[in-house]
């Protein structure tokens, strides 16, 4: 578990695909701090676990489903990454709480300056709408963001100039490609409410009267 509060940006410097999927190696230095072999970190918003370590990289392994589901598909060597590392017991939610289960890819469509700080807007595919509420979190590349507005196939976000310098966000260009996953317990309430509307065990209750009664939006 994560809270989209990124601790430092990482570059990848080694992609080498092999049966299976892809091996990757990211240099890097502050969440090597305290981390080993079978420990967790989120690449860009994506969990993947340690295989080894050096003193400036570590080593992970990437399935072909997380290749496909997830940026790393296209990825290069040189690419710069966030890093996060797990959340401890005990420690401080600065986010929200972000699972490392991407959703869905989104794509930049606006990044506009404004003084210190970015507009964000992001494309997103149909099924990703639900979790698209206005003032709802979403961990874009791992990065823990408010919506601000949210039209058919896009929603907005401001990027503070924080988030900016300490993650790549500020770096990304229109049409690049991020990885998306909702609020993790907006997520989990519309499948068990979804679950009941289908049961029979709630006679007479359907998503149209959620929506009217404004327990749910569109």
């Amino acid at each position: 578990m994560f809270t989209g509060i990124i601790e430092e940006k990482g570059k990848i410097s080694g992609m080498d695909r092999v049966d299976g999927g892809a091996r990757m190696e990211v240099r890097c230095s502050l969440v090597l701090g305290g981390t080993g072999p079978g420990d967790s970190i989120a690449v860009d918003g994506v969990c993947l676990t340690v295989e080894g370590r050096a003193d400036d990289r570590f080593a992970c392994f990437l399935s072909n489903e997380t290749l496909k589901q997830t940026t790393f598909g296209s990825a290069r060597i040189g690419k710069t990454v966030n890093l996060e590392r797990a959340l401890s017991f005990g420690g401080r939610i600065g986010g929200h709480l972000v699972a490392g289960h991407v959703e869905a890819k989104g794509r930049i469509q606006v990044l506009k300056r404004t003084g210190a700080a970015f507009d964000l807007e992001i494309l997103f595919p149909q099924d990703f709408t639900p979790y698209a509420l206005p003032k709802a979190s979403v961990a874009v590349d791992g990065v823990s963001l408010t919506i601000v507005n949210r039209w058919k196939d896009r929603f907005s976000a401001a990027i503070i100039p924080e988030t900016v310098e300490k993650t790549t966000l500020g770096l990304k260009s229109q049409g690049d490609s991020v990885n998306l996953e909702p609020d993790l317990i907006l997520k989990y309430v519309r499948s068990a409410v979804s679950s009941v509307v289908k049961s029979e065990s709630a006679p007479g209750l359907t998503l149209e009267k959620l929506l009217s009664s404004g327990f749910i939006s569109e």
